[in-house]
């Protein structure tokens, strides 16, 4: 934490400071203490008209309170004299203390091009801080991939000089689906800049890991070397980890094997239908009156009416990788002729193996899969506080250095906010951004 060394406040109750008190809860919080010293050791004996740990609080307090430009967090400065003494600026000074926006350039340069990799420090320590605050922390986790505008409308072949984008490029998605009325629908959204993969916690929906890449990088590719990353930097996440939620845009044979056998984590990602012929079922292998779907639905049909019915989903088991089903007739009490001539009415076994895609540890023709299917959406309500208060929707950022800076900020941010109120005991309130005391 970049705590100024002096007597902060003129007053005992921090509480009574408003809507200050939620800057001064994550300077108390963030471990930002190694990359302030780092800066000031680079600084050392050089001029210190404005400290490093006031100028950085103030870059924090920009974030916090929403600031879009280092011009509008220039006159807040200049206006409120108790967001300077909160910062760390000589109160003496006045409006003198306050940084000019060459001093906020070179310092965001230094961040960017220098001591990046400690703000992936202080992002890694929140993630651990919270893995030990809270014992269910990461038991199921989302991941989902975000598209960021570049302010800049296309790639620029010039020197890079930190007014253009030479990094971004284009990317598109394609979103489909069934109106009311039975006709499909459309939608292509295609944008140039970036995309931020984000791997949440479904339950607090706070993020635990994150990588910002072009536009066009694959989804399914990060996910591996994210999931990776995870694994050697917080095992003890990874260890308490039970399932992996995704959408289909992450329907890959190879993560959802990577998922359970190396982890025993139960991948509940959605799948596409990569059937060519136009059949809705096939018969499953050495059964000749049971079929699935492309989405692992299991049927089975009466030997004598030829009745389809879905089978009853009865459990995983782990130590012979199979799924077990049930005959509906006996499970549901339906009336089946060929109950008594039916080769698969005491249930059947699915190994896994027959289709790692389809049939997954936790079926997905159950209930439980839909349920945790569900909890993907924290990716999605993450994504949506990026853009709504921390301002990625409408920014002014270009390059790739600078965007992946302010995103690592902003996270920072969300997870030091939620550390802080477990440590008040106000735990209601770790996703708030907005609230005070």
């Amino acid at each position: 934490m970049a705590i100024v060394p002096q007597k902060l406040f003129g007053w005992e109750d921090v509480e009574e400071l408003g809507d200050l008190e939620r800057l001064v809860l994550i300077i108390e919080t963030l471990p930002d203490e190694k990359l302030v010293r780092a800066m000031e050791l680079e600084r050392f004996r050089g001029r210190d008209d404005y400290p490093v740990r006031a100028v950085w609080n103030s870059i924090l307090a920009g974030i916090v309170y929403q600031h879009p430009t280092i011009a509008s967090l220039r006159r807040e400065l200049q206006r409120n004299a108790q967001l300077r003494q909160v910062c760390g600026f000589d109160l003496w000074l006045g409006v003198k203390a306050v940084p000019t926006n060459s001093v906020y350039s070179r310092f965001l340069r230094r961040l960017m091009n220098t001591y990046s990799r400690y703000v992936d420090g202080i992002f890694g320590e929140l993630v651990e801080m919270l893995t030990e605050l809270l014992p269910d922390f990461g038991k199921t986790l989302a991941i989902d991939g975000k598209a960021i505008q570049s302010f800049a409308n296309r790639k620029s072949e010039k020197e890079p000089d930190g007014r253009r984008d030479v990094d971004g490029d284009w990317s598109k998605k394609v979103y489909r689906g069934i109106r009311q009325d039975g006709t499909p629908w459309e939608k292509t959204m295609s944008w140039f800049g970036y995309r931020l993969h984000l791997i949440v916690d479904a339950k607090y929906e706070l993020p635990v890991h994150y990588r910002l890449t072009k536009a066009s990088n694959s989804e399914v590719k990060e996910a591996h070397g994210m999931f990776d990353d995870l694994a050697q930097t917080h095992p003890e996440l990874i260890k308490r980890c039970q399932g992996f939620t995704a959408d289909r845009g992450y329907d890959d044979g190879k993560l959802i094997v990577k998922l359970w056998d190396d982890y025993k984590i139960k991948p509940v990602i959605d799948i596409r239908n990569l059937w060519r012929d136009q059949d809705p079922t096939r018969l499953l292998k050495d059964y000749t009156n049971v079929s699935y779907d492309y989405k692992g639905t299991i049927y089975c049909y009466c030997p004598k009416k030829g009745t389809q019915r879905e089978m009853a989903f009865g459990g995983f088991e782990a130590n012979r990788g199979t799924l077990k089903y049930r005959c509906p007739a006996k499970y549901y009490g339906i009336n089946c002729q060929g109950l008594a001539d039916c080769p698969v009415a005491k249930g059947i076994r699915i190994k896994i193996e027959e289709d790692r895609r389809i049939f997954t540890p936790l079926a997905r023709s159950s209930y439980a899969w839909q349920r945790e299917y569900d909890k993907r959406t924290a990716a999605e309500r993450v994504n949506s506080r990026l853009d709504g208060f921390f301002g990625f929707e409408h920014h002014k950022i270009r390059g790739q250095k600078k965007m992946g800076l302010c995103c690592g900020l902003a996270l920072c941010i969300m997870l030091a906010m939620a550390v802080g109120r477990i440590r008040q005991k106000r735990p209601e309130l770790m996703r708030s951004l907005v609230v005070s005391a």
